[in-house]
């Protein structure tokens, strides 16, 4: 039997872990191709010297309480790599002010007006203490945005000053473009079961206290991550291109410029993904379409060593207030294996959905933005002996309200078509977990249907 060709479009985690894990099960005799439109693998991650170490300019941190990347890790050997935050706690900029970040929220939503008191005025708090006492009609299954949902219960203080700096830091959005169901499925959950007011669903749904770290992350970078699944998945990779004319042949799969494949994998953003379905999976092309994305920047500053930034992991920044920054990362606070380093390490992010003007504006203008912005929230403003600017163009898809039933609809029509499956961020989760996840499903429903 002649040994199959698979193309995976797109070079990112999931694209990278898709055709890792098609190595395994297709052996080593499979070509394998990936075709990458960048120059660059790693999509959304990205390694570079800064100040002579390795520094994350996309994704920096992965939940360590899901298994994916921990199993993934200890499969390729990278165990030594996994390092755990200080337990540094983050600080919330709004009214002017640093506020502790609120405890006893989900995602910002508060389960009692203790839990966001100092932060909203007392009209508001007022308000949150006798939101039980208000009727809540909640219809099982139904969808709406984080925004509309809390600020009918709580008012738009809470919003803007608690949930959108927690949401915005996830999803690069706010609270108004993410939808419920999606972004905070155990609230959903719990307001399905029953719960009699958003007080009491938000209590449902805190998860359980744990000493055990929220987050990881590997010491040397995600690059080492990449490294290694490139290394491990032994494919052809083709920098510098972009997959066309996706259509079905016979029982084969047509793709430019490779020509005739066995199989497809798509880890592409939602975009590309409907224009590469448009001529042979219309239905799912359409569903794709419906799945915008945000873009970003990411400023990583190398302040020196004795540059007196708060003991604290990061500074989340409400809506409204008058900053460029959406947030900053205090790296050498918040992870001890760079506090080790010697230059004080941060990061400032700009640009969400809806609201992305500065993602193209003169790397010097965005460094003296992140200079500013940082002195005025900290006051340190000392000059870095390095900087780096990362774009993030559509760098995160956005779940809106009644996204689930989008993805929904569109792995139904993929499913109905031999030897092509779907990946990514769009889909389940954009943390790295998620996408490691949605990679190896992808490669698992590929394989299996491959193997007949």
């Amino acid at each position: 039997m002649t040994p199959p060709t698979v193309a995976v479009v797109g070079g990112g985690i999931s694209g990278l872990v898709a055709a890792y894990r098609l190595r395994r099960t297709l052996g080593a005799a499979a070509r394998i191709v990936v075709l990458e439109r960048s120059q660059r693998l790693g999509g959304k991650l990205r390694t570079v010297p800064l100040a002579g170490d390795p520094v994350d300019v996309g994704a920096e941190a992965f939940i360590a309480r899901r298994p994916e990347v921990l199993d993934l890790v200890a499969e390729l050997g990278l165990i030594d790599q996994l390092v755990y935050p200080s337990g540094a706690r983050p600080l919330l900029y709004a009214g002017g002010e640093l506020h502790s970040l609120p405890a006893g929220t989900l995602m910002g939503i508060p389960a009692s007006a203790q839990a966001v008191e100092g932060l909203v005025d007392d009209e508001t708090l007022a308000r949150i203490a006798a939101e039980p006492t208000v009727p809540l009609h909640w219809e099982p299954g139904s969808d709406v945005s984080v925004a509309e949902l809390v600020s009918s219960r709580f008012g738009e203080q809470v919003v803007r000053r608690s949930v959108d700096p927690l949401l915005g830091g996830v999803y690069s959005g706010l609270s108004d473009t993410a939808g419920v169901r999606a972004t905070i499925p155990a609230l959903a959950a719990a307001l399905d079961a029953g719960a009699t007011s958003l007080s009491d669903a938000v209590a449902r749904a805190l998860p359980p206290k744990s000493d055990a770290p929220v987050f990881g992350t590997l010491r040397d970078g995600y690059g080492v991550l990449l490294e290694a699944l490139v290394r491990e998945a032994d494919a052809e990779f083709l920098y510098g291109t972009a997959a066309s004319g996706l259509k079905r042949s016979g029982g084969r799969w047509s793709l430019d410029p490779l020509g005739e494949v066995d199989g497809v994998v798509l880890a592409v953003p939602a975009p590309d993904a409907a224009r590469l379905l448009a001529d042979s999976v219309r239905p799912a092309a359409q569903c794709a379409a419906q799945i915008p994305l945000a873009s970003s920047v990411v400023v990583a500053l190398a302040l020196p060593g004795d540059a007196a930034l708060p003991q604290n992991s990061g500074i989340l920044v409400a809506t409204g207030e008058e900053l460029s920054a959406k947030a900053f990362t205090l790296s050498s606070r918040k992870w001890p294996h760079l506090a080790e380093r010697p230059v004080a390490l941060a990061r400032a992010s700009f640009g969400r959905f809806g609201d992305d003007a500065l993602v193209d504006a003169p790397d010097t203008d965005l460094i003296a933005l992140a200079r500013k912005d940082l002195a005025t929230v900290t006051g340190v403003d000392a000059e870095p002996a390095a900087a780096f600017v990362q774009r993030w163009h559509g760098g995160l898809p956005q779940y809106r309200a009644h996204h689930g039933e989008i993805v929904s609809a569109l792995e139904a029509e993929i499913a109905g078509i031999d030897g092509i499956e779907i990946t990514g961020a769009m889909l389940h989760g954009v943390g790295v977990p998620a996408c490691v996840a949605s990679g190896t499903t992808a490669a698992a429903r590929l394989s299996a249907r491959m193997a007949g």
